[in-house]
């Protein structure tokens, strides 16, 4: 090869959803890596799940178990993930114990040990589990430099063998700056953060040489499948946002005149207002009138189960249970207590992906930041920015509701601050006209568009919602209580 070709290094797929985004598309084939963090952060599971998406009967993969849990109480617990086959087990995947030369505390025993199974198997992809037990048994005269000497000869060896090895230590993030971990090339970091009664379990990408993984944290779960990863930055948000021209209705006829003809595909829409003022009900009516016209639509509701909005729209008029038959429509309740944004983003973009949906359903923003963990909700803003900009990448039109107290100032539409984030607002408050309690609603804000600017009232009947009169004759009308103009 001349001096002058680029290598090219394969990348391999992980097998863990999201991990092969984060990493820039995967492990570089033949690198010596380094996962760490605290115990029961998940780092036997990632090796296993890795271990069993890249090992062959050809180049098998190696797992070394050493003075952690025994081979025999591992493989009973980690069967039970989906990803672990167990007729696997003694061809393509073999596990084996160092225990014995570990209690040698000998550093070359070890050594030798490892490099003659992997000379005997020629194995695709070698797991030492776990390493820092190796490095604490030694014998207690070994220098600091030699530990790093003994890890430098073990990187050197695997990698002049062509595996990829997985290196698996309990570390604490204050020890990051071990020596030993100079030698890896690449350096996964997990986390289970505590706060308050939430859990939340985070991977960090700390190095990886010859790629550009995405920076920051990463949320992931481990579930019956395994682990699963959910980049802190969406591929839907790096294709960016097509610009249209074209308008979708609201499926309220008023509403639509008082916005110039609709709603811009694509864009964000916030409805703001109190309890019981009707934004549910002017999703449904949203929801409605894309499936009229053919389109698809996803809600994600957090408050209330699917079953109660299916049954609650139907009293309005709205056959949510005949639009899911059809395929137009799909619901979505998302209700645990810890919550993070990327997974929530996760989840919406699938089912609007699966669906092909063209519009989509927050009811409500006031939910989704109960259902989030204590981490994400400290910054709402943020949460709600990554969301919008997510959603509207996908090129759907979304809509969010609001809940607002009704002593709250008319003009904040929210009480996170976030009513710059959104494309449009229509914001609704009750008040008090003579002597009886009346719903407005108002265009607050278009970006790039005409719209009203009337204040006008609206009636809930059984058919859903009307865009009644505008409110003339009167002042100070978003104080709450009006007064009549003097003729």
């Amino acid at each position: 090869m001349s001096v002058h070709e680029r290598v090219v290094i394969r990348r391999l797929r992980t097998g863990v959803p999201g991990l092969d985004d984060v990493l820039g598309g995967g492990v570089p084939e033949y690198s010596f890596n380094m996962i760490a963090g605290a115990p029961g952060t998940g780092k036997t599971t990632l090796a296993e799940q890795i271990m069993f998406a890249n090992a062959t009967p050809e180049r098998p993969g190696l797992h070394f178990t050493l003075l952690g849990e025994p081979s025999v109480k591992m493989l009973r617990y980690q069967q039970q993930f989906d990803f672990f086959d167990l007729a696997r087990v003694g061809s393509d995947i073999r596990f084996l114990n160092l225990s014995e030369e570990v209690l040698q505390r000998s550093l070359d025993a070890v050594f030798d040990r490892i490099i003659k199974e992997v000379e005997d198997s020629n194995p695709g992809i070698v797991v030492v589990d776990s390493f820092r037990t190796m490095l604490h048994t030694s014998d207690t005269s070994t220098s600091d430099l030699e530990l790093q000497r003994f890890v430098q000869r073990l990187a050197l060896r695997l990698t002049s063998w062509e595996t990829t090895t997985l290196l698996l230590g309990e570390y604490t993030e204050n020890e990051s700056r071990s020596s030993v971990f100079t030698v890896a090339d690449g350096i996964f970091w997990l986390y289970n953060e505590l706060e308050r009664n939430a859990t939340v379990r985070k991977l960090q990408v700390k190095k990886i040489r010859g790629q550009a993984p995405l920076s920051g944290l990463h949320t992931f779960r481990i579930t019956g499948a395994g682990l699963e990863v959910f980049p802190r930055q969406p591929g839907s948000i790096a294709n960016g946002r097509i610009n249209s021209t074209t308008r979708v209705s609201t499926g309220i006829s008023g509403l639509d005149k008082m916005m110039s003809g609709g709603i811009p595909a694509g864009d964000s829409v916030l409805v703001s207002g109190p309890t019981g003022a009707g934004k549910s009900i002017l999703g449904s009516h949203f929801v409605s009138a894309g499936a009229e016209t053919g389109e698809r639509s996803v809600i994600a509701v957090f408050e209330e189960h699917p079953e109660t909005y299916v049954a609650r729209a139907l009293k309005l008029g709205f056959d949510f249970a005949g639009m899911i038959a059809q395929g137009k429509l799909d619901i979505m309740y998302l209700r645990p207590l810890d919550l993070s944004v990327d997974e929530t983003l996760h989840e919406i973009e699938e089912r609007v992906r699966r669906l092909g949906a063209n519009r989509v359903v927050i009811d409500s923003l006031s939910g989704f930041e109960v259902a989030l963990a204590p981490s994400f909700r400290q910054d709402f803003r943020e949460s709600f920015y990554r969301l919008t900009q997510s959603l509207t990448a996908l090129n759907v039109t979304v809509f969010f509701t609001m809940e607002t107290s009704g002593e709250t100032d008319y003009l904040r539409f929210s009480p996170y601050n976030i009513s710059f984030l959104s494309d449009n607002i229509i914001a609704m408050r009750y008040i008090e006209l003579d002597g009886s309690l009346q719903t407005i609603l108002s265009v607050v804000k278009m970006r790039g568009s005409e719209h009203s600017r009337e204040l006008r009232i609206v009636g809930i009947t059984s058919h859903g919602m009307e865009i009644r009169e505008a409110l003339t004759g009167y002042r100070g009308i978003i104080t709450g209580v009006p007064k009549r103009s003097p003729k």
